[in-house]
């Protein structure tokens, strides 16, 4: 029984390698290329003490905001929010990837457009997940 304990000990720094890998590609959020010079911008912002993931860019067509997006994830307790420019009622965000997307922690709207969330792999909202947002959400996969 010895030996099993001893190759269970050796094993598990990387399955936690492993775990914490898998945990950090949960918050991902990857624009893809296909709006070109449109694309959409994802920044990283300390406001007031508290860190969110700002997303701007994306294509304005009339009074609706496109986006594309390789994958498409919020992290546990994490805060994923759209800019919501002047003139804009719809943000409609696509998942072009081959991967669910995870949304374990705040997905909001600066402003009242809706939110369009459209990935044919499913979306998973998880127990801790929020909606933040001044107009209404729309997902679809």
């Amino acid at each position: 029984m010895k030996p099993r304990i001893d190759q269970l000990l050796q094993a598990s720094p990387f399955v936690l390698c492993s775990i914490l890998a898998a945990t950090t590609a949960l918050g991902q959020i990857t624009p893809d290329n296909t709006l070109d010079n449109e694309r959409s911008v994802v920044t990283n912002l300390n406001i007031n003490g508290i860190v969110i993931d700002l997303i701007e860019g994306g294509a304005i067509r009339e009074s609706n905001l496109f986006h594309s997006f390789q994958d498409f994830n919020v992290a546990e307790f994490g805060r994923v929010y759209f800019a919501n420019p002047a003139g804009v009622a719809n943000i409609l965000s696509r998942v072009t990837g081959a991967n669910v997307s995870n949304i374990l922690g705040t997905l909001g709207v600066l402003g009242n457009a809706n939110l369009f969330l459209i990935n044919p792999n499913g979306i998973f909202f998880g127990i801790n997940s929020r909606l933040d947002r001044g107009g209404s959400f729309f997902g679809s996969t």
